[in-house]
Order: C-alpha cells, then sequence, then structure tokens
C-alpha cells in the first residue's frame, strides 16, 4: 500500500511540474538575431511576425543552440511559430510589418507539457525538421511537403480541363489526409491553403465549398474540440461570408457590397482578438503584480520608472545588493531575464 502511495504521490508531483521545451539550432553564420516563440491566434497570420503573437524572445548560446521552457502554454494544442530573422541588425528592415524577406521559421502544433527539438536537417537546414513523442507536432511540416508537391504538380499541367480536374484530385487528396491526422487544427491548416483568396485555387474552393461536407464537419469538430479560440469564431464568420459570396454571386455591385462586408467582419475580428489579448495579459499581469512581496512591488515601480539600483538602493535606504536580490525574486517570479522584459509586460 505504501509503495503505491509513493509511485501515486510520484506521478502527481511529476505532472504539476510538467512543462514545455522547444529547442533546437540556428546557424549562427546566417542569422545572429534573436529568435521568437509565437502562439498563433489568427491563421491568416501564419508566416511573418507579429508582436501581438510573440510569447517569448531568446538569444542562442554561441553553437547556436536554443531552448524555449515553461508551464503557461495552454493544455489543448495549438499552432506555434519559431522565428528568427537578420531585420533589426541594422539592415534598414523592421519585421514588426509582419514580414522580413531575410527569416526562417518553422510552424508546429504543441501543448503545454510537450518536448520538440528542431535539429539541423541535410547540410545543416534549419527548421525542416521536428522530434517530438507527440505525432501532432509533426502535422504541418507533412502538410506543408504536400502542400508543395500539388503546387509542382499543378504547375506541369498547361490544360485548363486538366488543371480543373487535378485541382480536385489535390483538394481531395489534402482534405482527406487532414482528417487522417484527427486533429482539426491539421484540417484548419489544409483550409488556411485552400481558401486563400490571393491563390489561383480560390475559385476552385468556393465551387467546393457548395456540396463538400469536409467544411461543415470541420467546424463541428472546431466547435467541439475548441469552442471558445479565436480561430475558431474566425473560421465560422470566414466561412459565413464565404457562403454568402456562393449565394449572391461572385459578380458586379453584390461582389463589391462582399467585400465590404468581408473587409468590415477583419477589421471586427482583428479588433476584438487585440482587445482580447490586451485584457488577458492586463489580467496576467495584475495577478503577477500581486504574487510580489511589498518590498518587490516598491522596487518594481521604481523599474518601471527607469531608475538605477543605485538609485533604488538610495530611495529606499537599502544596499545596493538588497536591490538586486529583489530584483532576481521578481525575474524568477515574472519568468523573465531583463529589465527590458519587465518594461514589456506592463507597455500598453
Amino acid at each position: 500500500m505504501k509503495r503505491k502511495l509513493l509511485i501515486l504521490c510520484f506521478l502527481v508531483c511529476w505532472l504539476a511540474d510538467a512543462q514545455y521545451s522547444f529547442s533546437g539550432w540556428v546557424d549562427t553564420n546566417s542569422y545572429d538575431g534573436d529568435i521568437y516563440l509565437s502562439v498563433i491566434d489568427d491563421y491568416r497570420k501564419l508566416s511573418g511576425i507579429y508582436s501581438e503573437q510573440i510569447i517569448a524572445r531568446i538569444k542562442a548560446d554561441s553553437s547556436g543552440h536554443f531552448e524555449f521552457s515553461g508551464n503557461q502554454l495552454e493544455d489543448k494544442h495549438q499552432i506555434y511559430r519559431v522565428h528568427v530573422d537578420n531585420c533589426e541588425n541594422g539592415n534598414g528592415l523592421n519585421h514588426f510589418s509582419g514580414h522580413c524577406p531575410d527569416s526562417r521559421e518553422v510552424l508546429f502544433l504543441a501543448k503545454n507539457t510537450d518536448s520538440i527539438s528542431f535539429p539541423f536537417g541535410f547540410e545543416n537546414e534549419m527548421f525542416c525538421d521536428v522530434k517530438s513523442s507527440n505525432e501532432s507536432a509533426m502535422a504541418l511540416i507533412r502538410i506543408d511537403s504536400l502542400k508543395e508537391h500539388m503546387r509542382y504538380a499543378l504547375s506541369e499541367i498547361r490544360s485548363s480541363a486538366n488543371t480543373r480536374l487535378n485541382t480536385k484530385k489535390w483538394f481531395t487528396n489534402l482534405q482527406e489526409f487532414g482528417m487522417n491526422l484527427e486533429e482539426p487544427l491539421a484540417e484548419l491548416y489544409i483550409y488556411e491553403f485552400l481558401s486563400d483568396r490571393s491563390s489561383d485555387y480560390y475559385d476552385y474552393y468556393l465551387s467546393d465549398l457548395k456540396d463538400n461536407e469536409f467544411y461543415g464537419n470541420l467546424e463541428n469538430k472546431l466547435n467541439l474540440n475548441y469552442p471558445d479560440s479565436d480561430i475558431s469564431d474566425q473560421y465560422r464568420t470566414e466561412l459565413a461570408a464565404d457562403r454568402f459570396a456562393i449565394n449572391q454571386g461572385r459578380s458586379g455591385s453584390n461582389w463589391l457590397w462582399l467585400l465590404y462586408i468581408i473587409l468590415g467582419i477583419s477589421i471586427l475580428i482583428n479588433f476584438i482578438t487585440l482587445f482580447k489579448l490586451r485584457f488577458r495579459k492586463s489580467r496576467k499581469n495584475s495577478s503577477t503584480k500581486a504574487s510580489l512581496t511589498p518590498q518587490e512591488q516598491k522596487i518594481l515601480e521604481h523599474i518601471l520608472s527607469d531608475n538605477t539600483n543605485k538609485d533604488i538602493a538610495e530611495a529606499m535606504f537599502v544596499s545596493v545588493s538588497t536591490v538586486k536580490s529583489h530584483i532576481n525574486s521578481i525575474y524568477k517570479k515574472m519568468g523573465v531575464q531583463s529589465r527590458q522584459e519587465v518594461k514589456s509586460l506592463f507597455n500598453k
């Protein structure tokens, strides 16, 4: 009996301490900028880097190795992106426009307990492989490979009739591949590709939407597995808009009005998403601040006012070493490593 209790206690402690670890390697000869971990809450912003999606930022060590770790992620799967670029290294580019031509990234599915690595591939290629005991982590890379096959196959076809037939085949292949993965977010990743309004496949997608159960089934799966997520709301809204386009036709003034409606819906979704993100950040910051001791809260205010350690020591009549000790405690509780990161948590 005692032995069973010890095993049970061990398992409980292990689960309590469970945390994620996303690690890998970057080519320091080509990239020496920061490495970003982002969570995707808008599947139309899968590629690039957006300040509202960033949840962590680190630098690789001298060998190029990096690791993100912690226990603050969701227990359910979400889409994450690891991204590195050279757009803030004095070359006149700014990655916060959402795009940087000199960059590399990888998209993957993960939850809070996952350990995932991104080793170098053939000839030290970065972010071309994912290693994890969670099979779903590799789903998006497998889908990307299938998408590349589709692009290549369709680019070789010259006849419009053959293009339509092969487009139908590839739509079916991608959709069946996604369903076999048994992960709605993987199917949503496929949907994002097939329904891209700027692609050559959009007209066929609208035609496919008329009588293909894939889209309605995906909506049901998202409602069941991710009922309160922003991307589920986004999918429902887009699907409704596209079905409206089918019913109203895509010509003349009706199409123009549809564009206005879609634009208005997109602006509203972005506004709501931004509001939610700011509210969650504010609530999290308030909770974190409340966990600090009264002395640490005073020092936090000094940090936010850009006061030096010496200034803080003089104002609070303590030694500089005491101030440093309190600051290290603040860093640990907030999960940060610098004053700049502390201040960024409380920026509006």
